[in-house]
């Protein structure tokens, strides 16, 4: 038995020496190092050995075994491509390979993007503030008063007695007035939140665009201007917008700003937000002197701007995460 032993490793040994493509390679593997090659088959010889040769001839196999797939490991690296072959055509790597597809900003901050660039060609600079305020920012300087409905804890997300989810960035014109003098010309974009029901136009946080330009005899000429120069550079000169007469309280005279835009198929008149002339009680919170000083003020939605900028019908559809819908942006 040790005999054809030695005798199966030495027609091993030449088989593999003369296995010199990936297809012969295969060819060896099966007749040798299969499932239903040759030293499968040795091992039947165990049950035919005598006493004294079985555990030499058990170990030998093994061995011849290991070495054998050692050396057809070895040979089928120095070869190249192996048994892949069997499997199926050797990589092509001379073929064009297929781009990663690449990240995009999302359709909001691209709509950041537009409108700092909008209005920094009218001479507004970026300003920011924290999303967390205090009562003094969010109302008090703002001259909201306690007992004003927008108060109400029902209608803000309070983190403890005095501090709560900013509702506004308006939050951030008070910041800005309390750190420097006149002139000012700023725009404030940032996350505001609110617990509104949600539906195709509202959402409990949302992105808000604060405007604020503080000088000598400002006027709401200046106002209208600047609103109506804002809608056609981001919508085109066939924009349709309109001011209508309202009340806030850190305005005065006020007015909500509305643009026509689809939603769900229809045109109708959607308001993008409130503007007004800087009410003479929030100078005086924040040290001005409301005889030397007049200013105009104004908030638009960020989301709104972007249904009317890319016919976008539901607002939600911009918080899914759909890269579906993400991708047409």
């Amino acid at each position: 038995m040790l005999e054809r032993l030695d005798q199966l490793e030495a027609d091993a040994v030449a088989a593999l020496r003369s296995a010199d493509d990936a297809a012969s390679l295969e060819q060896f593997r099966i007749a040798y190092l299969g499932s239903k090659g040759q030293l499968k088959a040795a091992m039947a010889w165990l049950k035919d050995a005598s006493k004294e040769e079985r555990p030499k001839l058990g170990a030998g196999l093994n061995a011849l075994k290991n070495q054998l797939q050692e050396q057809y490991d070895a040979r089928k690296a120095s070869v190249g491509g192996g048994g892949l072959a069997a499997t199926g055509p050797l990589l092509d790597i001379t073929e064009p390979g297929m781009p990663p597809r690449l990240g995009r900003s999302h359709v909001i901050t691209q709509v950041i993007d537009e409108l700092i660039d909008v209005f920094a060609r009218m001479g507004f600079e970026v300003a920011e503030g924290p999303e967390l305020e205090d009562e003094h920012h969010n109302f008090i300087a703002l001259n909201i008063p306690e007992e004003h409905p927008a108060r109400d804890p029902l209608d803000n997300f309070y983190l403890d007695p005095t501090h709560l989810l900013r509702t506004q960035t308006s939050t951030v014109q008070i910041r800005v007035m309390e750190s420097q003098d006149p002139p000012i010309r700023v725009i404030v974009p940032g996350r505001v939140y609110r617990p509104d029901t949600h539906d195709a136009t509202h959402s409990s946080m949302f992105h808000q665009l604060e405007g604020l330009y503080v000088d000598r005899r400002v006027s709401m000429v200046d106002l209208k201007t600047t609103l109506i120069q804002f809608a056609h550079a981001m919508f085109g000169p066939e924009a349709e917008v309109r001011l209508r007469p309202s009340y806030f309280p850190f305005t005065e005279p006020s007015a909500e700003l509305d643009i026509k835009m689809q939603i769900k198929g229809e045109w109708s008149w959607v308001e993008l937000g409130g503007c007004g002339m800087v009410n003479p009680n929030v100078f005086k919170a924040v040290g001005y002197d409301p005889e030397q000083w007049t200013g105009f003020a104004f908030g638009m939605g960020i989301e709104r701007i972007a249904m009317r900028r890319y016919g976008i019908g539901d607002i939600r559809w911009l918080f899914e995460n759909d890269v579906r819908f993400l991708r047409q942006f």
